[in-house]
């Protein structure tokens, strides 16, 4: 078996990206083409326009990855795709554009998961994770709780009840007066504020893994109607509050899985996971414990196609391909309920 030269193509949402990745792990391009600053004045991703945009953008951007990567698209061993979970419209332009190169160059088609994409963004870093490890999910969508014994070897042990991390940033933002994206300004906000200036709840569920912000969510929002316009220095001080209740949940939830299974080593993935409070929150829970933590620099915590490349790499390893009837599934989940 060759090296492994995989093409990895991601449209689930707001960035249209093409990657190359050689072997899982070498990363020969990494090409994304993010809508930010187009849904700024929206507040939000508009989907119709988000998948018009694709449209435009998908094929210059796979020609700029392969470019890029010096490599000609008959030497490539596979194509991987997210298929899932997402917007539907734009998972179809991606989908569609993977499928057309899988079938008019005859190589194998790899439909990937968008969250364990980024689950093996961490494998495209110099230092290796380590199996067995715990892995937390935290983004716009998803706040996941996962024990991995390997590749492919994968448990679910917590999720979100309600809203997801990020999406509790992002609305958080909006009552704050902060544009989008939310969460990377509640963070730069959150700097000159004093995280324990405004009490929140935290939420405390049945499932030991498990997590919940909507009441934290909400009572943002309640204590910005009690108060009124918020002085600058009110804003900082919610916005440190609420991010210190956030990272609070999650480092303790995830801490108590890495002591239930175990293990040596916790890596975290998703957008979320660029977020410099959490990081050293977590990094202070688990070291002195003996717990090693990893995350992917920021470029590969947000939506990017060289970690459906890695994670394609793998499965295509382990002999998984698709047909070209494969089809955009927007609430697919990892397949671990149960």
């Amino acid at each position: 078996m060759s090296e492994g030269l995989i093409l990895g193509i991601e449209s689930s949402c707001d960035e249209t990206a093409a990657a190359v990745v050689a072997g899982g792990r070498r990363v020969l391009s990494n090409i994304v083409a993010s809508q930010v600053d187009l849904f700024r004045k929206y507040g939000g991703v508009v989907p119709e326009i988000a998948s018009r945009k694709h449209l435009e953008l998908i094929l210059p951007v796979i020609r700029e990855a392969v470019a890029t990567a010096g490599v000609g698209l008959h030497e490539l061993d596979a194509i991987a795709v997210t298929h899932g979970p997402g917007l539907v419209g734009t998972l179809l332009v991606g989908l569609s554009a993977a499928k057309a190169l899988a079938f008019g160059l005859d190589k194998p088609l790899v439909g990937v998961n968008h969250l364990q994409g980024h689950i093996y963004a961490n494998f495209l870093v110099e230092l290796q994770p380590t199996f067995p490890l715990v892995c937390l999910v935290v983004s716009g969508g998803h706040t996941d709780l996962i024990y991995m014994a390997g590749h492919g070897e994968m448990e679910l042990m917590g999720r979100t009840l309600d809203d997801a991390a990020g999406e509790a940033f992002d609305k958080v933002a909006r009552s704050v007066g902060l544009g989008y994206p939310g969460g990377p300004q509640v963070e730069q906000l959150a700097r000159s504020g004093n995280p324990e200036a405004v009490p929140l709840p935290v939420a405390h569920t049945d499932g030991p893994f498990d997590f919940s912000f909507s009441g934290l969510k909400t009572a943002v929002l309640q204590y910005v109607q009690r108060t009124g316009p918020l002085s600058d220095q009110q804003r900082a001080d919610l916005a440190a509050s609420f991010q210190r209740a956030v990272t609070g949940a999650l480092v303790e939830k995830t801490l108590k899985a890495a002591e239930e299974k175990g293990v040596r080593q916790v890596i975290l993935a998703g957008g979320v996971a660029a977020n410099g409070a959490l990081r050293q929150a977590m990094r202070e829970a688990l070291e002195p414990r003996g717990i090693a933590l990893s995350y992917p620099p920021p470029v590969l915590c947000t939506d990017n196609a060289a970690m459906i490349a890695a994670a394609g790499y793998h499965l295509w390893r382990a002999g998984v391909r698709h047909d070209l009837d494969l089809n955009a599934v927007p609430g697919l989940g990892l397949g671990l309920e149960g």
